[in-house]
C-alpha cells in the first residue's frame, strides 16, 4: 500500500484567545463566539479560522482579527501559545490547532460573523482556584484537570450549558498559565490597556492572573520590582481632584 493512502490529512485551525479590557469597570475580558455549525453547535467557543495555503499562523491570526472585529493590528499584539494535537480534541475528524493569543488595545463592540450565532465579551475572574468567564447567566471555567491525558479522556461528555466547545477550556487554561508565568519578565497582557497605562491598571491585570485582590499588590513594591519593564511617558488627564497618576508603557516593545 502506498504511504500516501494510509496517511491521514488533518484539518489545521487557528484558535485565537482574544483578550481585551473594560476600562469603565476595570475588568479583563475574553472573546467567545457561539458556534452555528456542528460539531458543537450552540456551544460557546474561542474564535477559530482555517489556515489558508499561503498563510503563516501569525498572518491567519491577524486576518481573523481584521475580518471578525475590524481592527488592523501589528504582530506585536499577537503571541503564539502552542499546538494542540490530541486525537480526542474533535469528535468527528482529526483537527490540529495552532493557538495564539491576541491582546486588543481597545474593546470594540461585537457582531456575530460567519459561522457564529452570537459573540460576546466574557468577564475574566477567578473562583475556587480556577479562572472563570462570565456573561449574563453564562459561566465557564478553565479545565479542572492538571493532567492532559485525564482531561481528554472526559472530553466526550460536554454540555453547552457548562462547557466550551472542543478542548477550549484546556486552551484557555494554558493561556492563563502562560500569561501568569511571564508577568515578571514579558507582560504582553498589558497591551490590552492601550498604548499607555497607570500602575493601578497594571496591578489590576496582574492581580487577576495571580488570583489576588488588587490591594494585596503594593504599589511602591510593584513599581520597584517592575521598573525595568515600564517606562514613564507622562501623566493622566484625570477629572478627579488630587495628583494625576503617571503613565507608563512597556519599554521592551518595538512596533
Amino acid at each position: 500500500m502506498l504511504e500516501a493512502t494510509i496517511l491521514e490529512r488533518p484539518y489545521i485551525t487557528i484558535t485565537n484567545v482574544i483578550w481585551s479590557y473594560d476600562q469603565k469597570n476595570d475588568q479583563l475580558q475574553l472573546l467567545l463566539v457561539k458556534r452555528a455549525d456542528e460539531p458543537y453547535k450552540n456551544f460557546w467557543a474561542l474564535p477559530e479560522t482555517f489556515m489558508r495555503t499561503q498563510e503563516s499562523g501569525e498572518t491567519a491570526v491577524l486576518r481573523l482579527i481584521k475580518e471578525k472585529i475590524g481592527l488592523n493590528l501589528s504582530s506585536v499584539h499577537t503571541e503564539q501559545l502552542g499546538t494542540f494535537t490530541n486525537k480526542l480534541r474533535a469528535p468527528d475528524r482529526r483537527v490540529l490547532s495552532l493557538a495564539y493569543m491576541t491582546f486588543l488595545p481597545e474593546m470594540p463592540k461585537l457582531k456575530a460573523g460567519y459561522g457564529a450565532l452570537d459573540a460576546h465579551w466574557f468577564s475574566f475572574s477567578s473562583q475556587k482556584g480556577r479562572f472563570c468567564l462570565t456573561h449574563g447567566q453564562s459561566r465557564f471555567y478553565t479545565a479542572a484537570e492538571d493532567d492532559e491525558a485525564v482531561y481528554y479522556e472526559h472530553l466526550n461528555a460536554l454540555s453547552p450549558q457548562t462547557d466550551l466547545a472542543f478542548d477550549h477550556e484546556w486552551i484557555v487554561k494554558a493561556a492563563c498559565q502562560r500569561i501568569k508565568n511571564k508577568l515578571d519578565y514579558q507582560p504582553n497582557i498589558l497591551l490590552v490597556l492601550g498604548d499607555t497605562f497607570t500602575l493601578k491598571k497594571a496591578r489590576s491585570v496582574f492581580a487577576a492572573f495571580l488570583q489576588l485582590p488588587i490591594d494585596k499588590i503594593d504599589n511602591s513594591n510593584f513599581k520597584k520590582t517592575h521598573q525595568h519593564l515600564f517606562e514613564e511617558v507622562g501623566i493622566s488627564n484625570s477629572k478627579y481632584k488630587g495628583r494625576p497618576a503617571k503613565l507608563y508603557h512597556l519599554s521592551y516593545l518595538i512596533e
